[in-house]
């Protein structure tokens, strides 16, 4: 019994060692795509069970070792297959873009814009979207020039401060995060509260870009991939004081000139205007962005 035993161990053992050997590699194939601090929305992840795959081979080696060896090696050109796709840039692209198209985000613009209507009759939820999606733009905008003055009058303080030292360890490093080829799939009003003497209006932002990091002096790609799409999702959250109306004549929310002079509109860095010295970033005159950041 046990030269039986040792025969079939002798027998069987090169197809158990490939056994493990594609084990593996399905395993790794959860790792794969870019890996970096970016969310992609677009993971190439396995989500089979490798274990029931190799209970199962194991099964049809013992019932046919021939049979066995056929699906072992099916699987690994499958795997070299699927290696290959996920590095194509066009294949993940057309993922992520099918991704973004049928992402299913609840659009809750006309109980929101209602909400304030109530106090504010004036509100259009349709300009403050497109304000919105005007202040994302610019903020990639200004992030890929690294000139963050252009985003001053659309941000409050503490978060322009926050993104000016974000950009500046860029500028220090010698490099660029470029952000370019920006598509907003959806753009919707999520919620709005009061707080203290503070409004707070939130919206969602989903949107697919390339992002990608470079050095000033080489060029180098250092991060992610210029020719790769990115599926992300966004928070953005405005604030203003309680109490402020719309103004019916204004074309949108958008910061053209002064509202305590009049000047067209040239923000110094701590948010005040170059004529008159009011501060008109800090939500007394209108909506202000205060927060933005990725969400699930």
């Amino acid at each position: 019994m046990k030269r039986l035993n040792f025969s079939m161990l002798r027998k069987y053992l090169p197809f158990f060692l490939a056994l493990m050997a594609i084990a593996s590699c399905l395993t790794a194939i959860g790792d794969v795509g870019n890996q970096n601090r970016y969310d992609s929305g677009g993971g190439n992840g396995a989500d089979f069970d490798i274990g029931v795959l190799i209970g199962w081979l194991i099964n049809l080696f013992i019932q046919s070792p021939i049979l066995g060896l056929i699906a072992v090696v099916v699987i690994i050109i499958a795997y070299r297959i699927m290696k290959k796709k996920s590095k194509n840039p066009n294949h993940i692209n057309k993922n992520v873009n099918n991704q973004a198209n049928s992402e299913v985000t609840m659009d809750y613009s006309g109980v929101v814009a209602e909400e304030i209507r109530a106090i504010d009759p004036a509100f259009s939820s349709d300009k403050f979207i497109g304000f919105a999606r005007e202040v994302f733009i610019k903020i990639q905008e200004a992030w890929t020039t690294k000139d963050w003055k252009p985003i001053r009058p659309f941000e409050s303080e503490t978060l322009f401060n926050q993104h000016k030292q974000q950009l500046d360890e860029y500028i220090r490093a010698g490099k660029t995060n470029v952000v370019e080829k920006i598509a907003i799939k959806h753009c919707s009003l999520h919620a709005f509260k009061h707080d203290g003497d503070k409004e707070v209006l939130t919206v969602w932002l989903n949107a697919v870009m390339r992002d990608y990091v470079v050095d000033d002096k080489t060029k180098k790609v250092l991060e992610s991939d210029p020719n790769r799409d990115w599926f992300m999702k966004y928070e953005m959250v405005f604030n203003r004081k309680a109490g402020l109306k719309t103004d019916p004549g204004k074309k949108g929310n958008t910061i053209t000139n002064c509202p305590n002079c009049g000047a067209p509109t040239e923000i110094t860095s701590s948010g005040q205007c170059a004529y008159c010295g009011s501060v008109i970033t800090n939500g007394e005159h209108d909506w202000v962005l205060t927060d933005i950041h990725s969400r699930n």
